[in-house]
């Protein structure tokens, strides 16, 4: 139950988005400017660090909307998504997206834990600044953002199958509105 007085019928950070548009929409740009741009990373690497740092912060809701997305961007490949929530060092993905995965780890334990080694080997591994910046921001981001969701409580639904609809609703619009102020899809 949440903590405070929400839509129920709208799921996770939906409904505290919906109670608070003031603070929902520099949020949502927040999301569309880090998960919603090629520039560097491509939109299913930055989905797969917000889903790693949502696994690692435990925060069901998250970990599993934004595994969903990736999974559309990763033409269904669910098992790459729970490989890297779980064991990313063993995922069929980039060294280099794994040295960032390390990186995102680390903000996710506290921004001291990033270490110059692990900078160095991403950039060894071809990530520029711009991807180690992003990489850092969305894990820094993610943390907020799980923290919003638990803290509150948010109504997080343990049915997966609720996830796709919504996710592929986001991989094709972005973030925005009608993530927080439309029911969800239906088949």
């Amino acid at each position: 139950m949440p903590h405070i007085n929400v839509d129920e019928n709208l799921p996770g950070i939906r409904s505290l988005m919906a109670f608070s548009p003031d603070t929902a929409t520099p949020m949502g740009e927040l999301a569309n400017l880090l998960l919603r741009s090629n520039d560097g990373l491509a939109m299913a690497d930055r989905e797969l660090i917000a889903t790693h740092v949502s696994y690692l912060n435990d925060c069901f809701y998250c970990q599993h909307s934004h595994g969903a997305i990736a999974v559309c961007y990763l033409d269904g490949n669910t098992e790459l998504v729970d490989q890297v929530k779980m064991d990313y060092p063993h995922a069929a993905i980039s060294d280099k997206l794994k040295a960032l995965l390390s990186i995102a780890g680390s903000v996710q334990r506290g921004g001291k834990f990033v270490t110059e080694a692990q900078v160095n080997a991403a950039k060894a591994l071809g990530a520029t600044d711009k991807d180690i910046h992003d990489t850092v921001l969305i894990a820094a981001a993610f943390c907020m953002f799980n923290r919003y969701v638990d803290g509150l409580a948010s109504n997080t639904p343990t049915d997966l199958s609720t996830y796709p609809l919504r996710a592929k609703q986001i991989a094709q619009n972005g973030y925005g509105n009608h993530i927080f102020s439309n029911m969800q899809p239906v088949q």
